[in-house]
């Protein structure tokens, strides 16, 4: 029996350090990042009459998500008074800009204040087909992966639905890129989460902001254009594939558990054998919606030619690609990204193999905005 299978289902998942929680909001209540539902009953609670919530939620809606409106005045098709209960209740609060760093490849880096005043970092990545919002899902990240720079600022808490939204809400506004239609003429066509966090750990709010994405008459991006990426917390797995449905996307990075108990210390609780168990089990996995695995090419750690050979082997008969991803070095990091030669060896084997093996270009690493390299501005000055 595979180590997925044998897990109880009720086994909690849990980080290795507690987070904050969120105390409870003070004052008006945030529209942005409430689930349909959630919207009409706050509606209600305020005043309005019940045969009217559900107009008035979609015309609520359809204000936030679809035209980007930061306030109530701009909602013309709703009565003055009504305009007056939802400001006297409500806030359509969004995370706040601290810095914008464009870099000489058009990558865009926000540093965004949330609620108690800590920070975020959210990438803007423009491509020829595409251009792709890389969005986090916690402050800091608990998961101390050696490679990583945001593995390296502890975790403060998780972001709520209303502030992982939020940032796309931002860049949308940023980029102005309200009302394009159809999605291929927007700026903003993917999001991937891969910022700062571990998104299962934060599964609720991320399947709540991410079901917001995904509306047909809300940010109306597809699924299949949204993509979910984890180190390995195997037991939330299949529920997130089952509840957003979105692309998966593993930082898989070794080969062995030896090597990947150092780089994604995760695998001390769930190994390679119990990972690619929950890929197997992952749902709409295909040919069509594959898997990829994320592999950071480090110098003399994980990059010969029979690590190449090993990761074709266990991940067989899984529908996949592998992201081969040139190391982004940062201040005092414990590795060397692996020479060009070595990571064309590299993807040559994998690809004679039969997958899919594109080593991404690294983007924004003049602003430190590459993959690997986030940490907010303020972590860093605190610990100077």
């Amino acid at each position: 029996m595979s180590s997925l299978a044998s897990a109880p289902a009720t086994t909690p998942v849990t980080q290795d350090v507690l987070t904050v929680p969120r105390p409870a909001p003070d004052g008006p209540v945030n529209l942005v990042g409430l689930p349909r539902p959630a919207l009409r009953a706050a509606l209600v609670a305020a005043g309005t009459p019940e045969e009217q919530a559900s107009m008035r939620a979609a015309q609520l809606w359809q204000w936030i998500y679809g035209k980007g409106a930061r306030d109530f005045a701009a909602m013309t098709n709703l009565a003055k008074d009504y305009r007056a209960l939802l400001v006297e209740n409500f806030t359509l609060a969004r995370p706040e800009l601290v810095t914008r760093q464009v870099s000489a490849d058009g990558t865009r880096k926000y540093l965004l204040r949330v609620a108690g005043g800590a920070e975020i970092e959210t990438v803007y990545i423009p491509e020829e087909d595409r251009g792709t919002l890389c969005i986090s899902s916690q402050i800091g990240c608990t998961l101390t992966c050696s490679f990583c720079h945001t593995g390296t600022q502890r975790l403060v808490r998780n972001l709520t639905a209303a502030e992982i939204v939020g940032q796309i809400l931002y860049a949308r506004d940023d980029l102005e890129d309200w009302g394009r239609t159809p999605v291929e003429k927007r700026r903003i066509t993917n999001i991937v989460l891969m910022g700062m966090g571990e998104p299962l750990y934060n599964l609720d709010n991320v399947r709540d902001a991410m079901k917001i994405a995904m509306d047909g008459e809300g940010i109306a991006l597809s699924r299949r254009r949204i993509t979910l990426s984890t180190s390995g917390v195997v037991p939330e797995m299949v529920r997130a594939g089952e509840e957003i449905g979105c692309l998966l996307a593993v930082s898989f990075h070794a080969t062995t558990d030896e090597v990947r108990d150092q780089l994604v210390p995760i695998n001390r609780k769930w190994n390679i054998a119990a990972l690619l168990d929950a890929c197997r089990a992952w749902p709409r996995l295909s040919n069509a919606e594959r898997i990829t695995f994320e592999y950071v090419m480090l110098k003399g750690v994980n990059d010969s030619d029979a690590d190449a050979r090993r990761l074709v082997k266990l991940i067989a008969g899984i529908p996949a690609k592998i992201n081969l991803i040139p190391f982004n070095p940062w201040p005092g990091a414990p590795y060397e990204r692996s020479d060009p030669d070595r990571i064309e060896t590299f993807a040559r084997i994998v690809n004679k193999a039969g997958y899919a093996s594109p080593v991404r270009t690294p983007r924004g690493e003049d602003i430190m905005a590459a993959c690997g390299q986030l940490k907010s501005a303020s972590e860093r000055a605190r610990r100077r």
